[in-house]
């Protein structure tokens, strides 16, 4: 078995960290470079940064916030948010990220994924697929959950796989800060479509899901989670000793 990634999220609004339920009723919580510095001093394996309504705003991501969080971080970030171009991709690389994740940026132009790979490499392409059931269908959503694009999830991941992306986020907007556990038969039918790594996002209540993803899912390669971090309801430390407890590899 591979170690397994233990990887906080941070999403940001008007330069605070909130979180929300099912993508919605979002509340403030932190200053971004604070939690990223607690983070990457505190067990994180990774760090993940969303400028959740840059799309929506069809606007450019906060580079000023980034660049500080950038600052604060020693371990590697993916950074995403309002990326549609290759000037995108390269103005979030200087500012300090490692990897780009793009969504809504890839639905508009699938070409942007094998432009960005050829010129950065695959390991630094994400491709980040917000999920939703729809009559039974997973599907597709674009601008931070907003906007249905009628397009089957496995197949569009699948697709991205193909054309460059180097590692996959999929974020359950079924299981979204539920906290009833991540989205297990979602996340196996992706892990079964592709051979890069997948991450999972979406629905983490406790250390005993993670433990039920890596048991569930053994192909999967991180677990994400945004808020039961954020409040303490978990330290990462402790997971990753529970994690080792259940015979699951994690970096001590």
């Amino acid at each position: 078995m591979i170690t397994k990634r233990i990887i906080p999220c941070l999403d940001v609004r008007n330069g605070r960290v909130v979180k929300g339920v099912n993508f919605e009723g979002i509340n403030d919580v932190n200053d971004p470079a604070v939690l990223a510095k607690y983070y990457s001093e505190n067990g994180a394996d990774e760090l993940v940064f969303y400028d959740i309504t840059a799309s929506h705003e069809e606007r450019r991501l906060f580079t000023e916030i980034l660049t500080k969080v950038a600052e604060n971080v020693f371990i590697p970030l993916t950074v995403g948010g309002g990326i549609n171009t290759i000037d995108d991709f390269d103005r979030v690389l200087k500012c300090g990220a490692d990897k780009v994740s793009v969504n809504s940026g890839a639905i508009k132009n699938p070409n942007l994924i094998t432009e960005a790979a050829k010129k950065y490499g695959n390991q630094c392409v994400v491709i980040s697929a917000d999920v939703k059931r729809v009559d039974g269908v997973f599907t597709v959503f674009s601008k931070g959950g907003r906007e249905n694009t009628g397009m089957e999830a496995i197949s569009w991941i699948k697709k991205c796989v193909e054309l460059g992306a180097g590692e996959v986020v999929v974020n359950s907007i079924d299981t979204d800060g539920v906290k009833n556990g991540f989205d297990i038969e979602l996340l196996k039918l992706v892990c079964e479509a592709v051979n890069v790594p997948v991450i999972a996002s979406g629905g983490a209540g406790s250390t005993q899901d993670f433990v039920e993803l890596f048991k569930e899912i053994p192909s999967v390669s991180a677990g994400l989670a945004a808020s039961i971090f954020h409040f303490g309801e978990v330290k990462i430390n402790e997971l990753k000793k529970e994690l080792i407890n259940n015979g699951i590899k994690a970096r001590i």
